[in-house]
């Protein structure tokens, strides 16, 4: 008789997320996907002022409608999330960004374009965004092992900064190079390359439950807020994550007229300034994965807001004049960008380590409906304390907020801990409990 024929024993992961073929797909598919988001949250705004002479209102509304899909279905996205195939519905959600931004040129071709219908693409083109967030995030403790979470949201936060930094010149450039038509439907193509790199992915891509059924929709959604408020670290982090986007909200509804107003800088000096924050979120990305393994990934979560985000406060001191009048506000953003990210890292990591599978898209999106919420209140609140306080008052109204937020954390079971281990859960539904490292 012959020998009955061994099993192959699997290969060893691979070393670094570098050699992951699935990781790196995904990795490209997410950068092209971010790259689209800053490049149209550039492009619309520009072809609302420069070609259809959008009035303030009108690009009042525009502003809000790129983040409404948060507030509007951010709860519900968690759920929904948890219940597909996070891949094609990122691959859905990003062919439908292409075809909405392709209704663009065409009615300009046709002489029917109108802000309206700018509004309506935004809107549309937001809630498709929140969905492909959300599964991203949700996504990703399931396509690599959860020893590299830490290296690979480094990596997507890499390429989400050098969007946030290069998106909107891109943007810029490419609409008075080529006009309106041309940019928009590259951006759109951006899309539809993005899904197609999500398709050569071909781990497992199970939906949960599988057989897309599951409790009502409402009650999914209560169980998920009841586990955020159960949870004394992740409402901490929500709590801070809330306020320093709150603040953020107020700044950014200065900023723009502080640099240029205040500090008399032209528009494209002022563009350089603002995109500071943005590289140091990219020094902060590619720096991220090594400095919270050094000091812990739990003491990462409140010692880096705790240290960085105060130096928001030197912004206020810029004054007009030289580069040496204006060296605390570049310092300010940079420090400031570059804790944001490592921070984000950070908490995220955690996140998807202590939330059960079952929960963790809900989490996710809980944590970006209360964030995003908390951006477009805040930039009302800032438009307001403009007009009664000016601008250099709402500033530092602004950057103090923004400090205190780190009081979330620091005033968190976090605060004892250096690192943190899940407990195992065969169920599928415990939560994962934080233990004080050495």
């Amino acid at each position: 008789m012959s020998e009955p024929p061994t099993a192959t024993a699997p290969p060893p992961p691979p070393s670094s997320l570098r050699h992951h073929r699935a990781f790196r797909l995904f990795w490209a598919a997410d950068s092209v996907s971010q790259f689209g988001t800053y490049v149209g949250n550039a492009l619309l705004p520009l072809l609302a002022a420069t070609t259809l002479a959008a009035t303030p209102l009108e690009m009042g509304l525009l502003s809000a409608a790129e983040t409404m899909g948060y507030l509007l279905i951010g709860l519900p996205a968690g759920v929904w999330v948890a219940r597909a195939r996070q891949r094609r519905l990122m691959r859905r959600a990003n062919t439908g960004r292409a075809l909405l931004l392709c209704t663009i040129p065409v009615a300009w071709w046709s002489g029917l374009l109108s802000v309206a219908q700018l509004i309506a693409v935004a809107l549309l083109c937001g809630i498709l965004a929140v969905l492909f967030d959300v599964a991203y995030q949700s996504h990703l403790p399931a396509l690599v092992d959860r020893d590299r979470l830490l290296e690979g949201n480094a990596r997507l936060q890499s390429s989400q900064s050098l969007a946030q930094i290069t998106g909107p010149g891109i943007g810029g450039s490419l609409v008075q190079l080529s006009g309106p038509a041309a940019p928009v439907l590259a951006t759109a193509l951006g899309y539809l390359t993005s899904s197609l790199l999500l398709r050569r992915v071909r781990e497992p891509d199970p939906a949960n439950p599988p057989d897309g059924t599951g409790p009502p929709l409402l009650a999914e959604v209560g169980e998920g807020l009841r586990f955020m408020a159960r949870h004394r670290t992740l409402l901490a982090i929500t709590g801070c994550t809330a306020t320093a986007n709150f603040f953020a909200g107020v700044l950014g509804a200065v900023q723009v007229l502080f640099l240029t107003g205040v500090l008399g800088l032209s528009g494209s000096a002022a563009g350089a300034t603002l995109s500071v924050l943005g590289l140091g979120g990219v020094l902060g990305a590619l720096s991220a994965h090594r400095v919270v393994r050094r000091i812990g990934q739990a003491r990462a979560v409140w010692l880096v807001p705790l240290t960085t985000f105060p130096a928001l406060l030197l912004v206020p001191l810029a004054s007009r004049g030289t580069l040496l009048a204006l060296t605390p506000a570049l310092a300010g953003l940079l420090v400031t960008g570059y804790g944001i990210v490592v921070y984000n890292v950070a908490q995220v990591s955690y996140r998807q380590v202590v939330c059960p599978e079952a929960m963790l898209a809900r989490a996710n999106a809980t944590v970006r409906f209360v964030g995003f919420g908390a951006v477009t209140l805040g930039a009302l609140l800032g438009g307001v304390l403009g007009e009664s306080l000016g601008i250099r008052g709402t500033l530092w109204i602004a950057a103090a907020g923004t400090s205190l937020a780190a009081a979330w954390v620091v005033c968190s079971p976090l605060r004892g801990m250096h690192d943190f281990t899940p407990t195992p859960t065969p169920t599928g539904t415990g939560t994962g409990t934080p233990t004080a490292g050495t």
